[in-house]
């Protein structure tokens, strides 16, 4: 159940379900019972890892809370190879959620992206600011849907 009380899509035909299922190839660097960790088909930079639950969870805010602890766990374990076999200085790890967001497959999945000094990548946005007591305002609007969302 969706941890925002809507149902989440179980059809389990999405790539990553098939590639948990062996339907499909992957190059597997790390699994357990709940987790797989694969490279990235189309990498940011090679080394570029892909840390998938096994359950079909359509974006971050289907995962039930339960989960993320085996989730980053395995995202660190990945992430800390990655570091040790790349010689790495730096690395992101992020997740792309809904389609304005990025997200190209519909089943929540975090990136650990291999970072390189002078790599030329560049997370490109503009920087806002607020107006004189708007960030109260935004706040306010936060804290009170936090407090209505408790669970």
């Amino acid at each position: 159940m969706h941890e925002r009380d809507t149902p989440s899509p179980t059809d389990g035909d999405c790539v990553f379900c098939r590639i948990v299922r062996g339907e499909l190839p992957a190059e597997i660097v790390y699994a357990d019972e709940d987790v797989l960790g694969i490279l990235d088909i189309n990498p940011i930079h090679y080394g570029h890892a892909l840390v998938i639950p096994r359950r079909h969870y359509e974006e971050f805010l289907d995962v039930p809370t339960t989960e993320f602890q085996g989730l980053f766990s395995a995202a660190r374990r990945i992430t800390a190879a990655l570091v040790e076999s790349l010689d790495l200085e730096g690395y992101n790890v992020f997740s792309n959620n809904g389609r304005v967001a990025g997200q190209s497959v519909f089943h929540f999945h975090l990136h650990v992206v291999p970072r390189f000094r002078n790599d030329n990548i560049r997370l490109v946005h503009e920087l806002r600011s607020y107006d004189r007591g708007e960030m109260a305002v935004w706040g306010e609007r936060i804290r009170t849907a936090l407090a209505a969302n408790r669970s």
